[in-house]
């Protein structure tokens, strides 16, 4: 059964099935990644362009990563060396790329809105690589392919996201996709990081990081945004760690066997220490091998609609 819309621009309305149907295909494409030819011919013939405006190293090199093992052509969209910097329009951009006769668009920007935008304006399929503070759909669909590896099931499973919860897109796709795979959500971080009607979205709130761990399964630890004035909305990074840092104390101090997560780049000794991010409970590097298969999955599952 194919997906029910040919663009993956969130996860806001995705219905479970087409949910369902991405993690249960990214399983075949990660046994490809184990391979010695880690390559299969599914998109042959198909090209992708990847129209990154913000900077990007794990995300950018992971989608490229899919395209190439599924021997689609992959283009890579530089600002600094394109006619961006010469005052074109972001519309006069992707029209001029689908005038090259490309299949996909992978777009990351830093305004919330871009890949709704893109497809009004070209026919490619669209794909949501973090647009701003809104979505980041498939961070969020290897967060979830990695915790249901690790955990066998999603539905049931108590998730807390922790952290700069306000500023993040990652947060927002988490609690879409796992309220609708069953999952009980909550968010946890200083009062200045948590937005006012999160509440609204059907998660709860949790002020208290020892709290937290106490009473969910799994951990989403967001990475504190320093590069976004993150540092306006707490005293200082020494106190933010005082007060939610994830050290091996606390998990200790719990009791619990508790499943830690980290979207990446971490910030060692702030949001979480590095005996944790080096620990036994953490998946991280796994969520970053998962991360291939999964846009692989997207990729295929897109790219075989047209």
């Amino acid at each position: 059964m194919p997906l029910l819309s040919r663009h993956l621009l969130g996860l806001y309305g995705v219905p479970k099935e087409d949910i369902q149907l991405i993690l249960d295909t990214a399983i075949t494409f990660r046994e490809v990644l184990d391979r010695p030819i880690k390559k299969v011919p599914t998109l042959q013939g198909k090209t992708v362009v990847n129209l990154f405006y913000e900077n990007s190293t794990r995300t950018r090199i992971s989608f490229e990563l899919a395209e190439k093992r599924l021997s689609a052509d992959s283009i890579n969209f530089s600002v600094s060396t394109s006619s961006v910097s010469k005052g074109e329009t972001l519309k006069d951009t992707i029209r001029n790329i689908e005038a090259m006769k490309v299949d996909m668009v992978v777009v990351r920007h830093s305004a919330a809105g871009t890949p709704q935008f893109l497809t009004k304006v070209c026919s490619a399929n669209i794909i949501n690589a973090g647009d701003g503070i809104h979505e980041h759909p498939t961070q969020a669909l290897l967060d979830m392919y990695s915790i249901r590896e690790k955990l066998g099931k999603l539905e049931g499973l108590k998730v807390c996201i922790v952290g700069d919860v306000a500023h993040s897109r990652v947060a927002l796709s988490n609690i879409y996709g796992l309220k609708t795979m069953g999952a009980k959500v909550s968010v946890c971080g200083p009062s200045t990081m948590i937005p006012k009607y999160i509440e609204d979205l059907g998660v709860d709130v949790i002020y208290n990081i020892d709290e937290a761990i106490q009473e969910n399964d799994v951990l989403n630890v967001l990475r504190i945004q320093l590069e976004r004035k993150a540092r306006e909305y707490f005293p200082s990074v020494r106190e933010y760690a005082n007060y939610f840092g994830i050290t091996n104390e606390r998990l200790e101090k719990s009791g619990k066997d508790i499943l830690i997560l980290h979207p990446g780049p971490i910030n060692r000794g702030v949001e979480i220490s590095s005996d944790v991010a080096d620990g036994m409970n953490q998946i991280i590097l796994r969520q970053v091998t998962n991360g291939v298969a999964v846009r692989m999955a997207v990729l295929y599952l897109l790219g075989t609609l047209n």
